[in-house]
């Protein structure tokens, strides 16, 4: 007997260990999602993928497809949920969208779209970090991090140097820098690691090519995020 479980009704089928998540991207149902990366182990630390499974809210992305499950998605409740977390998202940095170079490539800012963000509803309160463009491929801004790990895990599982970690709590936590100096520039990191390509905010920056493509042309420019299922 084929094993399934119901999405906003929709029957979906599962193979054997895999999450609520990879059921649903198999079938083409969009969860929202940020720290989720289908070539990583899950982490669970966006919370935007938030769904409920038999009346009990729980990650999609960590939490294990079981046969019978009633899973709810695109419900209003959750929805209001995921937005409050994509606001928080952005007055906890300082993300200025017209002046980024990741703009129409940048998942969170897709993410907002796709939730009908209008407003940050709340205060900003991000504390200025520190911007590095001491490697000569590579900037990184620390104030448009939203700590969804992806550089972490790329480094550590694909690139096999892990250069980066989180460190600190609240307003203190920021991205740290593997490296004797604590700089890019002596950290090994190089252009075509996994981990420089990764990062879905424009964080992570690869030097010499911002604005290649033409605004109006990119990425999400052309189409939402819930239509993007193969690159997550």
């Amino acid at each position: 007997m084929e094993q399934h479980i119901t999405i906003d009704g929709v029957i979906v089928p599962f193979k054997p260990g895999e999450t609520i998540m990879q059921a649903a991207s198999a079938a083409n149902i969009y969860i929202p999602h940020l720290c989720h990366h289908p070539e990583f182990k899950p982490h669970g630390s966006c919370k935007l993928c938030t769904v409920n499974v038999n009346g009990r809210n729980c990650s999609a992305c960590t939490f294990p497809a079981e046969f019978g499950q009633q899973v709810l998605n695109q419900t209003d409740e959750l929805n209001k949920l995921r937005l409050r977390i994509i606001q928080m998202l952005f007055v906890e940095g300082n993300h200025l969208c017209p002046a980024c170079e990741k703009s129409g490539n940048c998942k969170l800012q897709a993410t907002a779209y796709q939730l009908g963000m209008l407003d940050s509803h709340f205060p900003h309160f991000y504390k200025a970090h520190e911007v590095d463009s001491s490697h000569p491929d590579l900037m990184l801004d620390r104030n448009r991090c939203i700590f969804c790990t992806l550089c972490v895990r790329a480094s550590r599982d694909v690139d096999g140097k892990e250069i980066f970690e989180i460190s600190g709590r609240g307003i203190n936590k920021h991205l740290v820098v593997n490296s004797p100096s604590g700089k890019l520039h002596d950290s090994g990191m190089e252009m075509d690691d996994r981990a420089a390509d990764i990062c879905p905010t424009g964080a992570l920056l690869v030097k010499r090519q911002g604005f290649s493509v033409p605004i109006g042309k990119r990425t999400f420019d052309n189409h939402e995020i819930s239509e993007d299922l193969d690159e997550q």
